[in-house]
């Protein structure tokens, strides 16, 4: 019964990259194949948990766990969101997160003193710091190429988390929480530990909160607090734009969901709405359950994995703008056909982009 959970997890991950990179496959849409490539890194993460449960822990199960779990699958994932919403201005957002995970990995290092982290931490901190500055300027000019940065911040970090991981020494072959059975990272040098931090903080908030801007940025809207990020403002006017932003996304976001449930009711909804909505469920879950688990609170880890996926899955099946049609992957088996928006979500969304342009802010076609 131990594998049960994992075993799921992991089929539903992999089942997910698959779909997804069939989808890449047919519309070469970059945000699905970096998605796949999350997804199976969480698949093989959970296969390793269930493969464990069933037979054991060994050295390799416990390295590949952790590189593929604990480091790389929220960065991906949150890559991913970001290619998605590259011609927005949540670039800015996705600046602050990877300035603040290079200040929170300084910090956790001051905290926590972890062995063989040596100079890592400052240098962690330096690269975050340098990154943030270039996404932030790129967004500002309205260059969509601002999600180019982040990619080279993540694919170096996933480089040097697998070099790392390969060549770390361990003092045993895998330690488990000797209250769950669950594996902890005790065993492996702070200058690995400390890139969980900056991947996942970074990849965790642009996949949920990017999900919840997305959604905001597709439903019917009621500005209660109106904002501007147009570049061509005053200085002074336009910090004080960026400082209101996310609370004034946060009240509207509220403030339109009476209509946009209205929407729904109507069938005028667009899909990317629900979806997303479904989507910010599934990052949050597994996000504080990982949390829970390296704070040494492991209970609730396969549980939070599971429902992870599960909301992840049924968001990107809801979505229309991922999986246009639902097919047998690789193959030309359809399980339902080419579906489109309503051409009065079509509309909504179009005047939405219309007025969020006006703000400083573009969205992306639907459909596109």
């Amino acid at each position: 019964m131990q594998a049960l959970l994992p075993t799921l997890t992991a089929f539903l991950a992999l089942a997910m990259s698959i779909a997804l990179a069939d989808q890449w496959r047919e519309r070469r849409q970059p945000f699905q194949l970096v998605w796949a490539i999350g997804m199976a890194f969480y698949g093989i993460a959970a296969g390793c948990e269930a493969l464990a449960a069933a037979s054991g822990w060994n050295e390799v199960l416990y390295r590949t766990w952790y590189l593929t779990g604990a480091v790389l699958t929220a960065g991906w994932l949150g890559l991913g969101t970001a290619l998605l919403l590259s011609k927005t201005r949540f670039g800015y957002a996705v600046a602050i997160s990877i300035f603040l995970a290079g200040l929170f990995t300084l910090l956790t290092q001051a905290k926590y003193h972890y062995e063989g982290a040596g100079s890592t931490p400052i240098l962690y901190f330096i690269g975050a710091g340098l990154l943030a500055l270039a996404i932030a300027v790129e967004t500002y000019f309205q260059n969509e190429r601002w999600p180019a940065f982040m990619a080279v911040g993540v694919i170096a970090a996933s480089v040097l988390a697998l070099f790392l991981t390969i060549t770390a020494s361990l003092a045993q072959p895998y330690q488990l929480d000797p209250a769950t059975g669950q594996p902890v990272a005790d065993l492996f040098p702070g200058s690995l530990r400390l890139l969980t931090p900056f991947l996942n903080i970074t990849g965790g908030f642009a996949l949920a909160f990017g999900a919840l801007f997305s959604a905001y940025m597709f439903m019917p809207k009621r500005r209660v607090l109106p904002y501007s990020l147009d570049p061509n403002q005053p200085g002074d006017h336009f910090l004080f734009n960026l400082l209101i932003a996310p609370v004034a996304i946060l009240v509207n976001l509220f403030a339109s969901l009476p209509s946009a449930g209205r929407a729904l009711l109507a069938g005028q909804l667009h899909s990317r709405v629900p979806a997303t909505i479904l989507i910010c469920v599934g990052a949050f879950i597994p996000t504080v359950t990982d949390s829970l688990n390296r704070a040494g609170s492991t209970e609730l880890f396969q549980v939070g994995k599971f429902l992870g996926v599960v909301f992840l899955f049924t968001g990107f099946l809801v979505s229309i703008e991922t999986f246009r049609e639902i097919r047998v992957p690789f193959t030309s088996i359809k399980i339902r056909t080419a579906r489109r928006e309503h051409e009065l979500v079509q509309d909504g969304a179009a005047a939405a982009t219309t007025v969020e342009s006006a703000e400083g802010t573009t969205a992306e076609a639907p459909g596109a």
